[in-house]
């Protein structure tokens, strides 16, 4: 008994703190703390305009003369006698997929009477097995958004597609006859069959012509290095299950990378914990920014990014001197660490010796901001350890046009010389996010004919001549390939919404001077892929799943050129500097800038810096100390040549001597949620430093900004509600997680619940393998039709998510350790609001659900403020007051639409429940376990998040709560949740633990 509280005595040691406020219990803090609501948002006064409301009831509710567009103008009569296969009220779903760059996304949408209202992950893909991210999610409310491109237009006036049509017939003959001199065409990256037919057809029809290939944020990087490694660009394909040591170097893989939902689940599979005794990879991590990777990291070392290159370099002489023959690193010099990384050699030396004891089983990942010689020297290293064919294999480009920008700074100097005389672009907007030195806008304007097809009146639009609204995907016939190689197809869920045509069918008027129906354009291009057999069952049934079956190519066949990467490494750069490095990251929440105008996204908290609303520069806590620098403040970036002001943020974790800028925001022309919010980093962006750069200078301007920051909101107050332990900690004790909290025998001062039999729900989330991506929050979100409130409302603590992500650091401050624990109502037994509510808004059910009555909640908040878990949330503003048509488009209609003044929660999906229930009887059946999934975790990227029937005990959820590891948040409290958590496991290296000072053990028993 005493060793089995000295372990609860370490472990409870550890301290878990949100943010620097909260260790310095700064005054601001305390305040927010001990109110029993945030200061203001209990207050109705806040200074609102008119227009600010209109604005955010836009974000939510999609508010738009819309409704005049999609009501017929013929004569309409109701049904008499139903169309077949159609129940109105029952949902119908579709496979399509959702294009994604060089990725794509496949996909199965809920739709109710001919409109789609939720998107789901299509299981077919066993790669991502029906998950999904917040991306995906939030294509619903972009679908709806009233401030997408509804005409044609010419300089900026309405026109119409005839009118166009007339001005190319008379363009494209005269190109024809000059073989395409003069014309030139940009579009973003794509992996589509019929694209790929389309674009080898226009340069086949103008072989003079131009098409070039651009994103703002894409792995150009990792295909150039696969290029010096193998003679030929291909795409990597990681295979983590596989891996028993995993390097990270600069890589959000479970989050912000492409095949993340792959790459995460894949991860998550060779983590995952039945027993005490269950093996476990290791995460090893070098980054400079925090990321959702270096959080589930065993072991995390800040490092530049631009000392990535040097730090690989060294680790590879070391694998080399314990017996690697690694050619790559014929005549290279040997580097050194920065003066300031003591602890460098050592780490190295132990990470070569894991790697070097786990050939063939482990596996090197650099990020797409690195350089193409370190993915090279990364591909070789992988080779020479064993991995490739294992954790590791390579793709060919099929069907594929990646970004090249080198092909846009061609690009941009014909246009400035007056070589292209019409230049059309196809959803991209460069005038936007194309490097700064280009100057991209300038340029353009010298091209006589400018065209754009895109979604939004963007700023390359309003620059242009002609501008055609591009349809969205689930309007759309299209197919994909998906980052594996899976072909996929896009069908359209609804008709077009506005005056709108798709990419395929825009190519191809653009080519031939006649429009196609995509429909035809996809049935073509399938034929080609069809062998064998009916056309019509094969192209039946890819309708149907979505997806084709057995159409991922072969791995290709490489072999390492070790003398290009050899000669690439030699013009690394080294060195070493003092001076301030800048970093480019894609939002986690708005990407590259393209769902700027999406309101559910733009109020997503940042995973790590849980900032809404809002981009910032982020700085460790050493480097703003050194700048005597604050959260809030305003300071000017200046960086070659260009000069931007920003907000501060200070992030433990952060690596010193660099700041960190966050990509997507600033944008002038993309509607009423996404113009003006933010800062447009994009500004400081060279063609030469897309990724990263030195000698960016920061001054004072004195000033400070409103930022919108949750991570302190619904604080617990130091309360043990995460655990933790090592792997080796948890072998030797493997009921720490319930035994970490003492208290008395407890006893209900009243009649407890009694279940016997029937249905029980409960949920089960694993800690071990939850990454906090947000995928959760927003699938939440779209389900249950949870309105926007916007940045100030945000300030406040007012926002409405039913589903939070808690972000909890432990260790000090300048490199910190990090936890996610996702908070959504815990369904308690003994539920405190029940107690409280003097209407009983708030009841219990027969199978222990917490259930809301909304038109009987008179809006005291007696709930929230008896909630311990600080999960219910007030509606303060009536969003649904004169909703406009267009929105009973965008809603779930198995979910009321909540008016002012009622407290809103979750109820683990019961509109999900009672779906199922109703099918169970129909079909004569008893329900089944996994009939049910919630919205949440049916999103879950890594499966972290159970759900079922407690009383089975066959039951996926019974099983997950009878392992040791299993706990109840604040179970002292007597509350009896039915939400549990199983602990968090982490699986350092023991002596490189015991150099750091940190509990440890081996790992791999």
């Amino acid at each position: 008994m005493r060793k089995n509280l000295s372990i609860k005595k370490s472990l409870k040691g550890k301290e878990y703190w949100r943010s620097l406020d909260q260790l310095a219990e700064t005054k601001e803090f305390r305040d927010f703390l001990h109110r029993e609501f945030p200061v203001g948002a209990s207050e109705m006064n806040n200074g609102w305009s008119r227009r600010n409301f209109l604005t955010l009831m836009g974000a939510s509710l999609a508010l738009a003369g819309l409704a005049s567009c999609r009501r017929p103008e013929e004569k309409i009569v109701p049904f008499v006698e139903a169309p077949e296969n159609r129940v109105l009220g029952k949902p119908v779903y579709y496979a399509t997929s959702m294009p994604f760059g060089v990725d794509a996304f496949n996909l199965l949408v809920e739709s109710h009477e001919g409109r789609p209202t939720k998107i789901e992950g299509n299981s077919l893909n066993k790669n991502t097995d029906g998950s999904s991210n917040s991306f995906m999610q939030a294509e619903i409310l972009s679908l709806y958004d009233p401030d997408r491109s509804q005409n044609v237009k010419y300089n900026g006036e309405d026109s119409n597609w005839n009118a166009f049509a007339g001005f190319w017939s008379g363009r494209i003959s005269s190109f024809k006859d000059k073989k395409g001199k003069g014309l030139a065409l940009l579009s973003s990256s794509f992996s589509s069959p019929t694209k790929a037919a389309l674009k080898k057809d226009f340069q086949k029809k103008f072989p003079k012509a131009k098409w070039v290939t651009f994103d703002p944020v894409s792995d150009e990087n990792i295909y150039a290095g696969a290029e010096l490694a193998f003679g030929k660009s291909l795409k990597p394909i990681y295979d983590y299950s596989k891996a028993r040591v995993v390097l990270c170097l600069d890589s959000d893989f479970v989050s912000g990378d492409s095949d993340s939902l792959a790459t995460s689940k894949g991860f998550a599979d060779g983590r995952r914990l039945k027993t005490e005794n269950d093996r476990m990879n290791r995460l090893y991590v070098v980054e400079g920014n925090f990321t959702l990777t270096g959080g589930m990291a065993d072991h995390r070392l800040r490092l530049k990014r631009s000392q990535i290159g040097t730090f690989l370099i060294t680790l590879a002489q070391e694998l080399k001197s314990s017996g690697l023959d690694l050619d790559a690193l014929d005549k290279i010099e040997k580097v050194s660490a920065p003066s300031e990384e003591k602890n460098w050699s050592t780490w190295l030396a132990l990470l070569a010796a894991d790697l070097m004891a786990n050939k063939g089983n482990s596996l090197l990942v650099a990020g797409r901001y690195q350089p193409a010689a370190v993915h090279a020297l990364v591909f070789a290293i992988n080779d020479t350890l064993g991995n490739l064919g294992k954790t590791l294999s390579f793709a060919e480009f099929k069907d594929a046009s990646p970004s090249k920008t080198s092909a846009l700074a061609e690009l941009v100097s014909e246009m400035n010389n007056g070589s292209i005389d019409t230049l059309i672009i196809v959803d991209a907007n460069p005038v936007y996010n194309a490097p700064a030195d280009l100057k991209f806008a300038e340029a353009y304007k010298k091209v006589s004919n400018r065209i754009t097809c895109s979604a939004y009146d963007d700023e390359t639009a309003t620059l242009s001549t002609w501008h055609i609204p591009l349809s969205h995907f689930l309007e759309s016939w299209g197919d994909v390939r998906t980052s594996r190689g899976t072909a996929g197809i896009v069908q359209p869920l609804i008709s077009p919404l506005f005056k709108s045509i798709s990419d395929i069918e825009f190519f191809s008027f653009i080519t031939y001077g006649s429009k196609a129906t995509g429909y035809d354009l996809v049935r073509k291009s399938f034929g080609s892929i069809f062998s064998g057999g009916s056309f019509e069952s094969k192209w039946r049934k890819v309708l149907h799943d979505g997806i084709l079956e057995n159409s991922v190519p072969k791995a290709a066949r490489v072999k390492l050129k070790s003398k290009n990467i050899a000669s690439a490494l030699k013009s690394l750069d080294v060195s070493e500097s003092e001076e301030l490095e800048i970093q480019f990251n894609s939002s986690a929440s708005l990407f590259d800038g393209r769902y700027a105008n999406n309101g559910w996204l733009q109020e997503l908290p940042d995973p790590v810096t849980k900032l809404a609303w809002d981009n910032a520069c982020v700085m460790s806590l050493k480097t703003a100390d050194s700048m005597n620098l604050r959260n809030k403040e305003i300071v000017n970036l200046s960086y070659n040549g260009t000069q931007l002001e920003l907000p501060v943020w200070i992030l433990p974790g952060h690596v010193d001597n660099s700041v960190s800028v966050e990509l997507g925001y600033g944008r002038v022309n993309s509607g009423k949620i996404g113009s003006g919010v933010g800062f447009n980093t994009y500004n400081l962006r060279s063609s030469q430093a897309m990724d990263f750069g030195k000698g960016v200078r920061i001054t004072k301007t004195g000033r400070n900004y409103l930022m919108a920051n949750t991570q302190d909101h619904s604080s617990m107050e130091g309360r043990p509600i995460v655990r933790e332990a090592t792997l080796g900690e948890y072998k030797e004790h493997p009921n720490f997680a319930p035994e970490m909290v003492e208290h008395p025998p407890l006893k209900a001062l009243w009649n407890e619940h009694k279940y016997e039999s029937g249905n029980q729900w409960g949920m089960s989330i694993d800690l071990t393998t939850c990454t906090g991506c947000n995928a959760c929050t927003i699938a939440c979100q779209s389900e249950n039709n949870i309105p926007v409130v916007g940045k100030e409302q945000v300030e406040k603590g007012r926002e409405m998510h039913w589903i939070r992500i808690d972000r909890y650091f432990t260790g000090d401050t300048d490199d910190p350790e990090m936890v996610n624990q996702p908070v959504p109502c815990m369904q308690c037994e003994d539920a405190p609001c029940e107690q409280v509510c003097p209407v009983a808004a708030t009841t219990h059910n027969e199978e222990g659900l917490n259930q809301m009555t909304y038109n009987r909640c008179i809006g005291t908040r007696y709930c929230a403020n008896n909630c311990p878990y600080k999960v219910r949330r007030f509606n303060f503003f009536n969003f649904t007051k004169d909703t406009p048509e267009i929105v009973k488009m965008a809603k779930n209609p198995d979910v009321s639409i909540r008016f002012r003044g009622v407290m809103e929660k979750c109820t683990y999906c019961v509109q999900r429940i009672n779906s199922a229930k109703m099918d169970a009887k129909l079909g004569d059946r008893e329900l089944a376990d996994g009939d049910i999934k919630t919205a949440c975790q049916q999103a879950c990227p890594v499966q972290a998040i159970t759900f079922g029937n407690i009383l089975d005990k066959e039951s996926k959820v019974a099983i997950e709560k009878d392992k040791n590891r299993n706990y109840a948040m604040l179970s002292e409290l007597m509350t009896k949740p039915r939400t549990t958590y199983l602990a968090k496991i982490r699986n350092p290296n023991l002596e490189l633990a015991s150099l750091l000072g940190k509990t440890s053990d081996n790992g791999h028993g």
